[in-house]
């Protein structure tokens, strides 16, 4: 031991930098779960604000969403022969609109906190995060429909519902990824608020939410489509969700790996867009 009480390789002033180092780190990334657990509550509350069914909008909508597709595609369509078809819709349905609401929000999450961002030093990835976890508020909310969906049809719960939370959590670093990524990008480029308006219209017809991929196989369209729709990372996120509530099985290798995959190529290529971007923020909003 050295005459000041540490080790003989560590001075006193190189431990007590090093302690407050770990010390400025923790109380950062406090302030920073403050910051989003306030912005998540603010943007729970003028959600429902002045609304007279309040969060119970969040159960009817998907429900009258499921009912009048369920009408509309099992009867005047003939789209799909699935099985259990207004419980595979509702989940298709929510579990898209988890993506959707995130992405959407996220995209003008660093834009809309231009005034914030101006008073108040605080960390810039926090506002599309915290958007992500907004809209997984409201998707806990939506389950409550799809549990009502459950009853009505009488179709008990197994064990593979656990598939759910890996599901959950993949789409969410998937969501947070593509919110720092386009969040980034929105900054400097206002087009890309329009631009992801069109490429989420179209996504949602290139995944399968209220038709099954059996139209495809069974039509024998070119193989590329049908691959393109297998790599599409919704259908990945959407058939584990179903697995663990509709079908009632373990999800398959292939959409496990690209569900993985989706989730980290997301997350990085969102990180280094935003790290290489973020200081140039507070220029252009």
């Amino acid at each position: 031991m050295g005459k000041n009480g540490y080790g003989q390789g560590e001075p006193l002033s190189q431990g007590t930098t090093r302690g407050r180092g770990v010390v400025h780190v923790s109380a950062g990334l406090e302030k920073d779960r403050f910051i989003l657990q306030q912005l998540v509550t603010k943007d729970f509350k003028l959600r429902y604000r002045r609304s007279v069914l309040g969060v119970v909008w969040s159960v009817l909508n998907p429900l009258l969403m499921m009912i009048v597709m369920s009408f509309v595609f099992s009867y005047f369509l003939r789209g799909s022969n699935v099985e259990n078809y207004p419980l595979y819709l509702i989940v298709g349905n929510v579990t898209f609109g988890l993506m959707n609401e995130a992405t959407s929000t996220g995209l003008r999450s660093i834009i809309d906190a231009a005034p914030l961002l101006k008073k108040v030093k605080v960390d810039r990835w926090v506002f599309p995060v915290q958007k992500v976890l907004s809209a997984v508020v409201n998707f806990a909310l939506s389950l409550i429909a799809v549990v009502i969906v459950m009853l009505f049809f009488q179709i008990a719960p197994t064990w593979h519902l656990v598939w759910m939370v890996p599901a959950l959590l993949l789409l969410m670093v998937f969501c947070v990824g593509l919110s720092l990524l386009i969040g980034s990008l929105a900054v400097f480029f206002r087009d890309m608020i329009h631009l992801w308006s069109v490429l989420l219209t179209a996504w949602t017809y290139l995944t399968p939410i209220f038709w099954d991929l059996s139209l495809l196989t069974n039509s024998n369209a070119p193989w590329i489509v049908v691959a393109v729709v297998k790599a599409n990372p919704m259908y990945n996120y959407i058939d584990m969700m179903r697995c663990a509530i509709v079908y009632q099985a373990t999800p398959g290798s292939t959409v496990l790996i690209l569900a993985v995959a989706w989730a980290l190529l997301a997350l990085v290529a969102g990180i280094l867009v935003f790290r290489k971007t973020q200081h140039k923020f507070i220029l252009y909003i």
